[in-house]
């Protein structure tokens, strides 16, 4: 086991998580914050530009985890790896965007 197939594993669930509300948001036809927009992660971004950010995240996911090294789905280290980036960039994503959407704060 390398280690750097671990550290790109996780740098692929970093994206696959990324990719997942981007893509969402565009096919739903609503805007939302992307690198793209004015200011950069606060405006928001058309619904085509998010679907194309969303794809981008996906396809770079996809070379991490599946183009470097041998990734196993029953290989824990490797299920970890990808799964720990993925819950990382879920909390932060759910934190900064709940910033925008009402999400930051329990409703009472």
């Amino acid at each position: 086991m390398n280690w750097i197939d671990l550290v790109s594993y996780f740098a692929g669930g970093i994206l696959a998580g990324n990719a997942v509300p981007h893509y969402v948001a565009g096919v739903m036809g609503r805007p939302f914050q992307s690198p793209f927009a004015k200011p950069p992660g606060k405006g928001l971004s058309s619904s085509r530009v998010n679907v194309l950010w969303g794809l981008f995240n996906a396809v770079a996911a996809y070379l991490l985890v599946a183009r470097v090294g041998a990734f196993h789905l029953r290989t824990a280290s490797h299920v970890l790896a990808f799964g720990l980036g993925v819950l990382l960039i879920s909390l932060n994503s759910a934190h900064h965007f709940g910033q925008f959407h009402g999400g930051s704060k329990p409703r009472p």
